[in-house]
């Protein structure tokens, strides 16, 4: 950690990302305001407003990620910052909703060019031997926004009102793309003869798939990573809606858990960056458990209307964050680890695609279910799944780290054949 501290590509990256992180909260926080209590929209309207955000980056996740390897990186992250500082100005003047859901589709797109432009950036600055622990602090720097982005948004919006809130969440963008400056430019990388060829974008992809495919873990994280993202948000999606079934619940309840959850994966995040010498799947396993294990007990305690919800609600939301980052931190710092430097915009591209669709159907499907058999037996369902996956993921856990195993070796032994 230490090491990562002193070198300043890398802080001056998390710098730029934790700025951007809070903007984002606050315009989220703006926009739900905007739209659910002044112009008094339905609930499937204000979730339209989720799915602009979530709907590029599914679809053009990895066309971004090929882009991401074509060009700077560093470019792209200070163009994709200024023109979503530009189009947050747009909100100000908003006068319908078609017009908000417009001007964030147009942000999603250039939010899903940042993201791998911004992974294959620390890729570059950060050595190989640092990254679990550099992606382990980038995973507290986004859990500390996520507590620290509604408490500071909801006080704007109070006492600025919305519209100036979005003129300050520009602001981030611009403060952002300055800092961007000072990165380091890219070092010009040799790889393989067909790899300087100009190909199509559908081969490239295609490239960045085989990729991951050429991992057991890899390919075997990904489907656990996006299975239990759908199964998780179909019940994450549904907790306001579980929190009305309690007789004496606090109407900051909700809140609460959702601080309760950012704490858990800071705390998370701080242990995963003092100790990077784990083993990412056995972690992942048990934060998938983790989670079915609180989203199970949540259901079970509404179902009993049990008291004092104000403190295992937060509790629980504490465990469920806290085993989310052991799901989500190991797999992204090994696949950062094992991926070639030209490569990583393709790899993530795939994998923030998977990750943004499951986050897209599952509060869908979660919805669909609690109407049909209530939002308790969801809860239910949802933790069994969870801890199903888990036990699968036990039993073949051998198999996928033998395979793990083969692929580190093939790399040590013959390094270009990961670029092949």
């Amino acid at each position: 950690m230490k090491r990562l501290m002193k070198n300043k590509g890398y802080m001056t990256l998390m710098s730029a990302q934790a700025i951007s992180s809070i903007g984002d909260w606050l315009s989220i926080v703006a926009i739900i305001t905007l739209v659910g209590l002044k112009w008094n929209a339905s609930p499937l309207q204000v979730s339209f407003v989720f799915l602009c955000l979530a709907v590029p980056m599914a679809l053009f996740g990895p066309v971004a990620g090929i882009i991401a390897d074509r060009f700077s990186r560093k470019t792209l992250m200070i163009a994709s910052d200024v023109v979503r500082a530009a189009l947050i100005l747009v909100l100000t003047i908003a006068t319908s909703l078609w017009m908000v859901y417009a001007t964030l589709l147009t942000i999603g797109i250039f939010s899903a060019l940042f993201i791998p432009a911004k992974n294959g950036k620390l890729k570059e600055v950060v050595a190989e031997e640092d990254m679990k622990g550099a992606m382990s602090i980038t995973s507290m720097i986004d859990s500390s926004t996520k507590i620290l982005g509604p408490l500071i948004s909801g006080l704007l919006v109070t006492v600025f009102g919305a519209q100036q809130v979005f003129i300050i969440d520009s602001a981030t963008f611009l403060v952002s793309a300055v800092i961007l400056l000072f990165i380091p430019n890219a070092v010009r990388l040799e790889t393989l003869d067909e790899e300087k060829e100009e190909s199509s974008f559908k081969q490239e992809f295609v490239l960045g798939f085989s990729f991951l495919k050429s991992s057991r873990f890899m390919m075997t994280g990904l489907i656990l990573v996006g299975l239990s993202l759908l199964i998780l948000q179909s019940a994450d999606s549904q907790l306001i809606v579980l929190i009305r079934e309690l007789s004496y619940a606090s109407p900051d309840l909700f809140g609460y858990l959702v601080t309760g959850s950012g704490f858990g994966m800071f705390l998370a995040g701080f242990l995963l960056a003092k100790k990077t010498d784990y083993k990412a799947y056995p972690l992942m396993l048990l934060g998938v458990c983790g989670i079915g294990a609180s989203f199970g007990i949540m259901g079970l305690l509404t179902h009993y209307d049990l008291s004092y919800s104000i403190i295992w609600g937060p509790a629980l939301g504490f465990t469920a964050g806290f085993s989310a980052s052991l799901i989500f931190v190991p797999f992204q710092a090994t696949v950062q680890v094992n991926t070639p430097v030209h490569m990583t915009g393709r790899v993530f591209g795939v994998i923030n695609s998977v990750m943004t669709t499951a986050t897209i159907i599952g509060p869908l499907l979660g919805g669909w279910i609690a109407t049909i058999i209530g939002v308790i037996p969801t809860f239910t369902i949802t933790a069994s799944l969870l801890i199903f996956v888990s036990l699968i993921g036990w039993m073949t856990k051998r198999k996928v780290e033998r395979g793990n195993a083969d692929v580190s070796k093939s790399k040590q032994g013959a390094p270009e054949a990961t670029t092949s």
